[in-house]
C-alpha cells in the first residue's frame, strides 16, 4: 500500500540540529511533490516546507527559512528535513505528506488545511522536542 514513514525526531537543545527522514513506498516517489508540516501542542496543523518532484524548487515557512533545508533522494524514495538552529517553538509533531497529482505542485509551495485533505497520503509523524 501507499505509505510514508517519518523518523529522526527526538530531543534537541536550543541551537541544536536534527535531521528528519520520510520514506515513501507503494508509489512512484519521484513523480510527486512533497511537504513537511507540523503540529505543536494546542496548535493547528502548520505547513513548514515543500519540494518539487525533482527537487529543483523548494519552499519554506518564514519562521524556518534560513534554518531548515528540505531535500530528497529519489533513488532512495526518501524526503529529508535538515533542522538547524532549533528553537523551543519548533517543538511539534512533524509529518510528511504527498501531493495528489504527479508532475505538479498542487499546494506544496505553502498551504495545508487543518484536515490535510489536500494531500492524499500522510505519515504517522515524528516528535521533535527542543528544550534544555
Amino acid at each position: 500500500q501507499v505509505q510514508l514513514v517519518e523518523s529522526g525526531g527526538g530531543l534537541a537543545q536550543p541551537g541544536g540540529s536534527l535531521r528528519l527522514s520520510c520514506v515513501g513506498s507503494g508509489f512512484t516517489f519521484s513523480h510527486y511533490s512533497m511537504i513537511w508540516a507540523r503540529q505543536a501542542p494546542g496548535k493547528g496543523l502548520e505547513w513548514v516546507s515543500g519540494i518539487y518532484d525533482d527537487g529543483t524548487e523548494t519552499f519554506y515557512e518564514d519562521s524556518v527559512k534560513g534554518r531548515f533545508t528540505i531535500s530528497r533522494d529519489n533513488a532512495k524514495n526518501t524526503l529529508y528535513l535538515q533542522m538547524n538552529s532549533l528553537k523551543p517553538e519548533d517543538t511539534a509533531q512533524y509529518y510528511c505528506a504527498k501531493d495528489v497529482h504527479p508532475g505538479v505542485c498542487d499546494y506544496c509551495s505553502g498551504y495545508v488545511s487543518q484536515t490535510g485533505q489536500e494531500y492524499d497520503v500522510w505519515g504517522q509523524g515524528t516528535q521533535v522536542t527542543v528544550s534544555l
